[in-house]
């Protein structure tokens, strides 16, 4: 049987009636929409590289042991692909709106957990595809790779003819819970395995060890508790989700000027989104902490593909204090580089790795209960979550369509009011941004100030770069070291 891993398993755990742990991504095709029929088709032909599509999960008697996939003897993909359309003139707002109240409804448990929507009726004579699908299944990096596999590289590209499926038999529930002990304890003999490492390298290991206090001690030193912000507390059902986007060209003219990757400059550029929803809340910025947790991928190489979550993660502190974004790029470059140096994401994943060991039932009650009382008593360590996903950097198509925008969805949990996923696609870098209802509808505001500020910055050092070239010297602007000529990271 098919385990889910303890940080699968925990998004379902930290599910609630306020908190829907789906993450979602809506891409826009040129027009006119397909027939329904041919989407259906398109589906059909793709199942067997998805076999989680055809999958749900299966909780083991009284949790001696971790969800298991199965196969959905009820499978019927027309449950899971939906049909909708915009009202004239089906605008951004429209789809907006629309998207937010799709992602405030939760998945069916009972069935394999993800949606895919047709909408039509968007402007210009365009139309989306809305993917919805459980945390539990994919993480950003992975939903990525699954969207690769339901779309094409080509317009031409021929569609394989569905083929007969028949489910595998339902375990019952002794052989679940035998399962998952003879699972525990192949994870505890793949601990174990590595001991005689441990023996012949003692050097690395002490190394290894001293890394991971080093991270860990550096992560709960970040999780200390910050002043309250309006952005923080307990949420709703019901969300808001704004976007926007820059090109990556006007990325790379930031970086040539004034150094630093493309996620500092990013994340400077969602600084300035705060300071504007955070002054737009009546909030000190003087005092403001915003705090950020940043997932970082742990998948290899070789494990793009594989649909389920490895990530880490990252605190990062925003420098809202900062009115100046060449500041506030110094400032972030230099916190992420202190980060990635700290091992923290690295002791983040040894603990995940640790936590496969954990009894399943005592690991489902402590989430359960972590959830209600941070219901009654919001946390004040995390104010927010940023993720940055690398999308396709070339065209992909639907049936012969052209994918003009890939715009992403994260959630957002209990705590944390305001939620910020930012993707690539094409030569464009998409900020989509999650508000609760109730206590941030207003959240737009950190998209459009967050692209206002790329586009300005990039209008501000094209201007030096041209005065240097002018003048015969270099630009003495320049804050941070030179950024690379290969492309953005």
């Amino acid at each position: 049987m098919d385990r889910l891993s303890t940080l699968d398993a925990e998004f379902l755990h930290l599910e609630d009636d306020g908190q829907r742990l789906h993450i979602a991504g809506v891409c826009v095709f040129e027009g006119p929409a397909p027939r329904f029929e041919d989407l259906r088709g398109l589906l059909a032909g793709r199942l067997d590289a998805i076999p989680r599509y055809r999958q749900r999960v299966q909780t083991v008697p009284l949790e001696l042991g971790r969800p298991v996939w199965v196969d959905d003897p009820h499978f019927n993909l027309d449950y899971h692909l939906r049909h909708t359309a915009l009202p004239a003139p089906g605008d951004r707002a429209a789809l907006e709106r629309l998207m937010a109240r799709l992602m405030a409804q939760p998945l069916d448990r009972t069935r394999p957990l993800w949606e895919t929507w047709l909408v039509e009726g968007l402007e210009g004579g365009r139309w989306a595809l809305v993917a919805k699908i459980h945390h539990c299944m994919v993480d950003g990096v992975s939903g990525v790779d699954l969207l690769m596999v339901l779309l094409s590289l080509s317009p031409d590209e021929e569609i394989p003819p569905p083929t007969a499926w028949t489910p595998e038999p339902q375990p019952s529930g002794p052989a679940l819970v035998l399962d998952a002990w003879r699972g525990l304890a192949a994870d505890a003999g793949t601990l174990v395995g590595r001991l005689p490492g441990a023996v012949t390298d003692p050097a690395g290991t002490i190394r290894g060890a001293v890394a991971f206090g080093k991270g860990l001690v550096t992560f709960a030193r970040h999780l200390d508790t910050v002043p309250p912000l309006s952005i923080e507390g307990p949420i709703g059902p019901h969300r808001v989700w704004s976007t926007s986007s820059v090109s990556i060209d006007d990325i790379r003219d930031i970086r040539r000027v004034w150094g630093g990757t493309l996620n500092d400059v990013v994340l400077m550029a969602l600084t300035e989104g705060y300071r504007a929803l955070l002054t737009a809340h009546g909030d000190d910025l003087e005092t403001a902490v915003v705090r950020t947790l940043v997932p970082v991928s742990t998948r290899g190489d070789d494990g793009h593909g594989h649909p389920d979550n490895q990530v880490s993660a990252m605190l990062c502190e925003l420098p809202v204090g900062l009115p100046d974004p060449i500041d506030r790029l110094a400032a972030i470059g230099a916190e992420m580089a202190e980060r990635k140096a700290s091992g923290m994401a690295e002791a983040g994943s040894v603990v995940t790795t640790l936590g496969e060991l954990a009894p399943p039932m005592v690991v489902g009650a402590v989430s359960r209960g972590l959830v209600r009382v941070f219901r009654r008593l919001p946390q004040r360590s995390v104010t927010t979550v940023t993720t940055n996903v690398p999308g396709p950097q070339i065209p992909i198509y639907c049936l012969g369509h052209l994918m003009l925008e890939y715009l992403p969805f994260v959630p957002i949990a209990q705590g944390v009011r305001v939620g910020t996923a930012i993707l690539s696609y094409n030569g464009r870098v998409v900020f989509g941004v999650t508000g609760d209802l109730d206590t941030a509808p207003d959240a737009g505001i950190v998209a459009e100030a967050a692209a206002r500020e790329i586009e300005e910055l990039a209008a501000r050092a094209r201007a030096e770069a041209d005065g240097a070239d002018e003048g015969g010297g270099d630009v003495v602007t320049a804050r941070l070291a030179p950024a690379p000529a290969d492309p953005p990271d």
